[in-house]
């Protein structure tokens, strides 16, 4: 985050890290932007519907793979996607691919032998196959 200049950064896993809070971890700092945006919304609105307009994608949530090689694994996904057309590759955290209508990411977990995978499409059937064609790659 620091790097980039971002000001807020989430993961599917349930952390979110906050610029002005020393680009630390904060679950309750989170709640508390919640509560918030509820408390500036119409009465009766559900968080879900403040959450709405930035719900872009369909999301597979993080899908953890056993694995005894995980850069192996790595390189292969990646010589598999770099190379079509619209696609690009960042190595930020792990492997992100990202198309027109879709992106994933693997990367290895620090403390056990897992690749930890998220996918999100513009819509559930292609998130369900991009999700299978990675996992079919990973569990090979």
């Amino acid at each position: 985050m620091a790097q980039e200049g971002a000001l807020f950064g989430g993961e599917h896993s349930g952390h979110f890290y906050f610029a002005d809070f020393w680009n630390a971890d904060s679950g309750m700092l989170a709640a508390l932007h919640a509560i918030s945006a509820l408390g500036n919304a119409p009465e009766g609105t559900k968080l879900s519907d403040v959450l709405r307009p930035y719900d872009r994608y369909i999301a597979s949530g993080e899908i953890n793979s056993t694995v005894k090689d995980s850069a192996s694994k790595m390189n292969e996904i990646e010589k598999i996607y770099a190379s079509r057309e619209g696609i690009s590759v960042d190595h930020l955290d792990g492997i992100t691919i990202s198309a027109a209508q879709w992106w994933f990411n693997v990367r290895a977990s620090n403390t056990e032998p897992l690749l930890r995978l998220n996918v999100e499409a513009k819509d559930i059937v292609t998130m369900e196959q991009v999700r299978d064609d990675v996992l079919g790659v990973i569990r090979s």
